[in-house]
């Protein structure tokens, strides 16, 4: 059976800026953040496991947004029997649900600090926030030659 610890996490990139984008009053504009997810085991020590969870969200000519938001959060992992696939995936769907409330915590922390209404991601499973973790088959390459 897997077993693993968060031995850290920090922020790798915290970024905000206000996007000038002219709207009445009542306009509402609808925010879908982007999140991503990238595992790398350490060159020096294959038990060591890095996991990067980011959350963006951009405004785009077509799909304009009142501001740009990326945070990106850095988790080192000590793993232990991760051997099969399963394993992998059972790791990365755990390590997404220990750094997430993480994640959350930062986005509203850095709208808030922005001055504007703060962003409060929604509570969700480590299971549903990708879709390749809900499929029946699932694919995640480990490049150790790609480790921090």
């Amino acid at each position: 059976m897997i077993d693993y610890t968060m031995r850290g996490i920090t922020a790798d990139e915290l970024f905000f800026k206000v996007n000038p984008v002219p709207a009445p009053p009542d306009k509402k504009f609808e925010i879908k953040p982007f999140f991503s997810r990238r595992i790398q085991t350490a060159k020096e020590n294959p038990k060591i496991n890095v996991v990067i969870l980011e959350c963006k969200i951009e405004s785009k000519e077509d799909d304009p947004k009142p501001f740009n938001l990326t945070v990106r959060l850095v988790g080192i992992f000590e793993v232990n029997n991760m051997n099969t696939a399963d394993d992998r995936r059972d790791f990365a769907i755990n390590a997404t649900e220990t750094m997430f409330p993480y994640l959350r915590a930062a986005v509203t922390s850095l709208t808030t600090t922005a001055l504007i209404n703060p962003l409060v991601l929604p509570v969700v499973s480590g299971a549903t926030l990708f879709p390749d973790d809900r499929k029946e088959q699932y694919t995640l390459n480990f490049d150790p030659k790609n480790a921090n």
